[in-house]
């Protein structure tokens, strides 16, 4: 079996009758209904009979699930696919989970820091923000602390899955 994807989440029940709110990490967000089953936190499989878009989420059906009750022991809970379901990205475009532990290094004022590795995109509804945390690998990390940096062309520069490295233009001081 290949390895898993978090692809959402189902946030919380919605109305009474095994309906619940839906976050999606895919692009389009209606994409991730096209992967059904889904894989649940825990293992179980999750399908969907229904869902509409609600505010700037969704909100959906759960299958074999007919009350809040019942909604509530999916919630909250991460939603996953398995990784070679995923249709191969375009030139220049990265799927989250292959940026996750790549190592990040500023190009700062004529020099290069390690500020630490991905560990993890998360979107903010502005842009997306790349999580970096410290290491202690063979390229240490500049400090021990955890850093935010916007996931936009202006701090982003090249990301070499190969060597397993992502440019930032970041002050390291920040």
């Amino acid at each position: 079996m290949s390895e898993l994807t978090k692809v959402g989440r189902v946030a919380s029940p919605y109305g009474i009758k095994g309906w619940v709110k839906i976050q999606s990490y895919t692009s389009p967000p209606d994409n991730l209904f096209e992967y059904q089953p889904l894989v649940v936190d825990g293992g179980g499989q999750l399908v969907f009979e229904e869902y509409k878009a609600h505010g700037k989420s969704h909100v959906a059906k759960l299958k074999g699930v007919d009350d809040r009750t019942q909604a509530e022991l999916f919630c909250p809970k991460d939603i996953y696919i398995n990784k070679d379901r995923l249709p191969e990205p375009a030139v220049d475009e990265f799927y989250w989970h292959q940026l996750e532990n790549l190592k990040v290094i500023s190009e700062f004022e004529g020099e290069r820091y390690c500020l630490g590795r991905v560990k993890e995109v998360i979107s903010t509804g502005a842009n997306d923000v790349i999580v970096v945390e410290p290491t202690d690998e063979m390229s240490p990390s500049i400090e021990s602390r955890e850093r935010l940096i916007p996931f936009v062309d202006s701090y982003t520069g090249d990301v070499d899955l190969n060597t397993k490295e992502m440019i930032v233009f970041w002050d390291p001081d920040f």
